[in-house]
């Protein structure tokens, strides 16, 4: 049986054949590890990202719980904003749609963006 990291990817893969990011609507992609959770916002038309949030930018280190995800969610939708930005689509990049991701996912609902 496969292991942890090998499901993810693969997961990961069957994702990403269905989501690209446009100019349009850009894709926020998350990491999350144990210590740290990321958030970026990334035009796949252009090859670049247009704007990020982590927790270590916040200065919320040593680990990371729910209320964590959701201000990292709510800075990415503030800086996605500032910069034009409305619509996405979430790339919740192999995890599951629970727990800190959706807590990000909710953080950055509430902070503007639609998807």
């Amino acid at each position: 049986m496969a292991n942890i990291k090998d499901r993810r990817v693969r997961i990961k893969k069957g994702i990403r054949k269905k989501l690209e990011g446009t100019s349009a609507r850009p894709r926020l992609s998350v990491f999350r590890s144990n210590k740290v959770i990321y958030a970026q916002v990334i035009d796949d038309s252009k090859g670049h990202t247009v704007t990020s949030s982590s927790s270590i930018e916040l200065d919320k280190k040593g680990g990371v719980n729910l209320t964590i995800s959701k201000s990292v969610g709510k800075k990415v939708a503030e800086k996605a904003v500032a910069a034009g930005i409305t619509e996405i689509v979430f790339d919740r990049n192999g995890y599951l749609y629970h727990g800190n991701i959706k807590a990000l996912a909710e953080g950055a609902r509430e902070g503007g963006l639609k998807f």
